[in-house]
């Protein structure tokens, strides 16, 4: 089982969009990909809950394994066909942090052990300041600040490299391409 949640090897940049729901990564990711000519990893848990729901099931902890090995599937799929840069529409830090918020601190010990081992160039924490938009899976909208704090908290516990993404989707954007250039120079 944890090989599923091990990164393959891959030549390109790795990117995440890292925060609560509805902040507008999935719009950003598609946005990046666009722009970069490349593809972008979606956020495997919505596909899994999305399947849950049309069957009337509640997810549940013993979900998120399999939810983290569908994500890191999607990723290592992806990876060889990213042109330069691989936009990831999340990662399993972001599984672990949903895990324990949602299960009363429960995040399974395989689980943590990738979240925190697997690596990217860099994170973009999308801030709260973009309207909720509620869809038939969200549903914490009055948890927001909660939901962005423990997702900072994740990135700073763990020591990984993010850039705060605030402002309007252009602004967070154009930010967005700026950072993801400049790790385009350093690797060229």
């Amino acid at each position: 089982m944890e090989e599923k949640l091990k990164q393959d090897l891959a030549d390109c940049i790795k990117v995440v969009l890292f925060g609560p729901e509805s902040t507008g990564k999935s719009t950003l990711a598609k946005q990046l990909a666009t722009h970069y000519h490349t593809v972008f990893v979606p956020e495997y848990s919505r596909i899994f809950a999305e399947a849950k729901l049309r069957s009337n099931q509640l997810l549940t902890k013993e979900n998120a394994l399999p939810i983290a090995e569908g994500q890191m599937r999607l990723e290592n799929k992806m990876a060889p066909k990213a042109n330069q840069v691989l936009i990831c529409d999340t990662d399993l830090l972001e599984t672990k942090v949903y895990s324990e918020f949602y299960y009363d601190g429960f995040c399974d010990p395989v689980l943590e052990k990738y979240a925190i081992e697997n690596t990217y160039e860099l994170y973009f924490l999308t801030y709260i300041d973009i309207p909720w938009k509620a869809d038939n899976l969200r549903d914490k909208p009055n948890e927001r600040e909660t939901m962005f704090n423990a997702f900072k908290s994740a990135l700073t516990t763990y020591n990984k490299p993010y850039i705060l993404l605030k402002g309007s989707i252009e602004e967070r954007f154009k930010l967005a391409v700026d950072h993801i250039d400049e790790l385009i120079k350093i690797k060229v």
